[in-house]
């Protein structure tokens, strides 16, 4: 019961910290001048994956980095999964051309490395750098990207996000500074509470670090996905959150995990199951969505309704046979 304690006090710090982390990285980037559509692309999506990152770097600092890697994978698989097969099912779902051509190759070249790198069973500090490199690079075609988006939609993510560049008193702006530190600063603490509580339930139930990083720890730091897509479904706003959904995923793998791996100087081992199971399921994930992305540039309730018994089917899986 103390160990199931830390888990639901650390996820709820987490959740509280992605929000804040939001809300005062957009507030903030608003009052600087940063264009909605870049604030939409990058803030938000690397926001919504502070629970990652700081589950990350605490489970490696505690020679825990299955459980960060274990949290990455099983994180992307519910999003795209449950999160967007979920969105579908509640309201047929539009697919932004953006989507097609810049977030679904992402995560397909991002599952890809992954997969690769990990095939050796370690992730190395070189291995890290690389997937940084790529997130950045990523980031600046995104940038080039919003450039050329059309007015029309510069206007739907100003009021989406509601971030019109504005002159803002200072008092105002260090309101937003003052959210978006507490945001990380509630994000380390739940971090730090939450993989407490996530090891020692690892060893209570006699399950690795990496099972309880795909299933406890992965459904609760996607809360924020989770949210967010559900109120933009009720808002029918949903192309720019599943684009920031895809987005949050990739720079999960990408940047949350590459900063992950060079934490710790040996590395991070990787066990069998997580190289050779999971990690190609969410290469498949990942190029499944393809032809369902293409497919019309929608997704049916029926796609919908498939994805989240695929994702259902692959969680009694994980409870039948990893434990």
């Amino acid at each position: 019961m103390t160990a199931l304690f830390w888990c639901a006090a650390g996820l709820l710090l987490l959740v509280l910290g992605a929000e804040f982390v939001v809300r005062g990285g957009t507030q903030l980037a608003a009052r600087l001048g940063v264009p909605p559509l870049v604030i939409g692309l990058t803030v938000v999506a690397i926001g919504t994956s502070t629970p990652e990152l700081a589950v990350g770097v605490s489970s490696a600092l505690r020679g825990e980095g299955e459980l960060s890697v274990g949290n990455i994978v099983g994180a992307s698989m519910i999003n795209i999964l449950f999160v967007l097969g979920l969105s579908a099912v509640i309201r047929p779902l539009d697919i932004r051309m953006q989507t097609i051509r810049l977030n679904l190759p992402m995560i397909v070249v991002a599952s890809l490395m992954l997969w690769g790198m990990a095939w050796d069973s370690v992730l190395t500090r070189r291995e890290g750098a690389m997937l940084i490199v790529a997130a950045l690079a990523y980031t600046a075609v995104i940038l080039c990207t919003a450039r050329r988006e059309s007015m029309a939609v510069r206007m739907v993510f100003a009021e989406e996000f509601q971030a019109e560049p504005d002159p803002t008193p200072m008092p105002d702006m260090l309101f937003s500074l003052a959210l978006l530190v507490l945001g990380i600063v509630a994000s380390v603490i739940g971090a730090d509470w939450l993989v407490d509580g996530a090891v020692a339930l690892a060893r209570q139930w006699g399950v690795s670090d990496a099972f309880i990083g795909l299933t406890i720890v992965a459904i609760g730091t996607t809360s924020p996905e989770l949210v967010t897509t559900i109120v933009s479904t009720i808002r029918n706003a949903r192309d720019i959150a599943i684009g920031n959904l895809l987005g949050s995923s990739a720079y999960n793998i990408l940047f949350i995990l590459g900063i992950t791996c060079i934490v710790p100087e040996q590395g991070i081992a990787i066990g069998p199951w997580l190289s050779r199971v999971d990690m190609p399921l969410l290469v498949v994930l990942a190029l499944l969505c393809i032809p369902v992305f293409l497919s019309g540039r929608r997704v049916s309730r029926a796609e919908g309704g498939g994805f989240v018994l695929a994702y259902l089917v692959y969680l009694v899986f994980l409870v039948t046979m990893r434990t």
